[in-house]
C-alpha cells in the first residue's frame, strides 16, 4: 500500500486555505525539533524531519515566484508545550539533515525571535507540541502558526476534509462555551460506577480551531477540529473555581479516579500501579493537576479515526487536559511547574478507542441564562447543528 503523501500542489492549497496569504506576508517556516542526548531519536519522528524537508522542497517548486518557504531545526523543547529553545537553525532541505541537535554548528544559529520576525506563516510538524510557546509569541510577532505535533502520514486525510463544514459546527460549539456558565459531565466506567464533574466556565472564552488561520497573531492546530475553554482557575479575589467532582480517566489499561477541587486535581481515588504513578506526580508538579481544557472535537463524525497522536485524536470527541493553560487563556504557565521539562499539557480523550473501559454518559452546557444545551448521551453528540 503506497504511504499518503501530499504534492506540492496539495501544499499550496493547504497553505492558501489555512492562512489566506496576503501581499503583505513575508515567508513560510516549516518548523521541526531535533532529537538530543536528552531526548532520542524514533523511527516515526526521523521520518517526520524527512517529510518537513520534502516539504519546504516541494513548496519552493511550486511557489518559486510567490512566498519563500525555508526549513527551520531546532533543538527539542523536553517535553510537550514547553517554552522553545532561544536559537534555531535555517536549513538547506536539499542537503541531509542532521541526525542530532548536536550536529548543527553553533555559530550558525539564528535568534528564534528573527525566525518569527521574518516568517509571518509557519507550520510545526514537530515531536513535541510547540502550541503553546507559539501561541504566546504569535501575538507578539505577528505571525500566524499551524502547530501539527506528532504529525504523520496516517493523518493525511483529515488534511482534505470540508473545514467549510467542520468550521460551521466548531463555531457553533464555541458559541454553546461562550454563552455557558459551566458544564456538568456525567462518566460511566466499565465497573458500574458513576462519576460526576462539574466545570466552572465563568470568566472565559472559548476558542474555535475549524482550520482556518487568517489573522496575524494566531496560532492552532491542523489538522483542526474542535472548540474548546480553559476551565476558570480561581484567580480572581473572593471567587474561588467552582469546579468540583470525580474524573475518571483510563490510563493503560487502569481506570485512574482523580478527586477535583478548585480546579485541580488533589487526590487519586483508585488503586493500582499507574494510580500511585499519577499519585506521585500530583505530589511532585501540582500545576500538573490543573484542569487546563475543556474541549470538543467533531472529526470523529466525519469518518476519521485515531492514530494513536493527540494531535488528531482530540479533534475526535470531547477531551479534558490537564497542566499548562496559559496558551488558551488561561493562568498555568511554564513558571508553575518546578522545571522547564516538567512542563505539560496533557490531553485524555474520551472515545471508545482510546477509552474502552470509560464513557461520557451525559454532557450538558448550562447557560448564564439559566436554560441548559444538552451536548452528549452515552458518547455520541445530540447538539443540533442545523442543516
Amino acid at each position: 500500500m503506497t504511504e499518503e503523501r501530499l504534492t506540492g500542489e496539495e501544499l499550496a492549497r493547504l497553505v492558501d486555505r489555512v492562512f489566506a496569504p496576503r501581499p503583505e506576508d513575508t515567508a513560510v517556516a516549516v518548523l521541526v525539533d531535533l532529537p538530543d542526548g536528552e531526548l532520542a531519536d524514533t523511527p516515526e519522528w526521523a521520518a517526520r524531519r524527512e517529510m518537513a524537508a520534502g516539504w519546504v522542497r516541494e513548496l519552493r517548486r511550486v511557489t518559486a515566484a510567490g512566498l519563500p518557504c525555508d526549513l527551520v531545526l531546532y533543538r527539542n523543547a523536553r517535553r510537550n508545550n514547553a517554552d522553545l529553545p532561544r536559537e534555531a537553525w535555517l536549513h538547506d532541505p536539499g542537503m541531509p539533515l542532521p541526525a542530532t541537535a548536536d550536529d548543527p554548528d553553533p555559530g550558525a544559529a539564528v535568534p528564534f525571535a528573527k525566525v518569527f520576525d521574518t516568517h509571518s506563516i509557519l507550520l510545526a510538524p514537530t515531536e513535541l507540541s510547540a502550541t503553546a510557546p507559539l501561541k504566546l509569541a504569535a501575538p507578539r510577532h505577528g505571525f500566524r502558526a499551524a502547530t501539527m505535533p506528532g504529525f504523520s502520514a496516517d493523518m493525511i486525510p483529515a488534511l482534505r476534509l470540508d473545514y467549510v463544514e467542520i468550521n460551521r459546527r466548531v463555531r457553533h460549539l464555541a458559541d454553546l462555551l461562550d454563552r455557558a456558565a459551566g458544564a456538568e459531565l456525567e462518566f460511566r466506567v466499565d465497573d458500574g460506577s458513576r462519576h460526576r464533574l462539574h466545570l466552572d466556565l465563568r470568566h472565559r472564552t472559548a476558542h474555535a480551531s475549524g482550520g482556518v488561520l487568517h489573522e496575524p497573531g494566531t496560532a492552532g492546530n491542523l489538522p483542526s477540529g474542535e472548540a474548546y475553554i480553559v476551565p476558570y482557575e480561581g484567580e480572581l479575589p473572593s471567587t474561588p473555581s467552582l469546579t468540583e467532582g470525580r474524573l475518571p480517566v483510563e490510563l493503560d489499561g487502569e481506570v485512574v479516579l482523580y478527586r477535583i477541587r478548585a480546579n485541580r486535581a488533589v487526590a487519586v481515588q483508585s488503586e493500582g500501579p499507574v494510580s500511585r504513578r499519577e499519585a506521585g506526580l500530583l505530589a511532585a508538579e501540582p500545576a500538573y493537576g490543573n484542569l487546563a481544557e475543556l474541549g470538543l472535537g467533531v472529526l470523529g463524525d466525519f469518518g476519521i479515526e485515531p492514530t494513536g497522536r493527540v494531535l488528531l485524536d482530540e479533534k475526535l470527541g470531547l477531551h479534558i487536559a490537564f497542566g499548562r493553560s496559559d496558551h488558551f487563556g488561561g493562568r498555568v504557565g511554564a513558571d508553575d511547574f518546578s522545571t522547564p521539562e516538567a512542563v505539560t499539557h496533557q490531553d485524555r480523550v474520551y472515545i471508545p478507542a482510546l477509552q474502552p473501559r470509560v464513557t461520557v454518559a451525559r454532557a450538558e452546557l448550562l447557560l448564564a441564562d439559566g436554560t441548559t444545551a444538552p451536548l452528549m448521551r452515552d458518547g455520541a453528540w445530540v447538539v443540533d447543528f442545523g442543516p
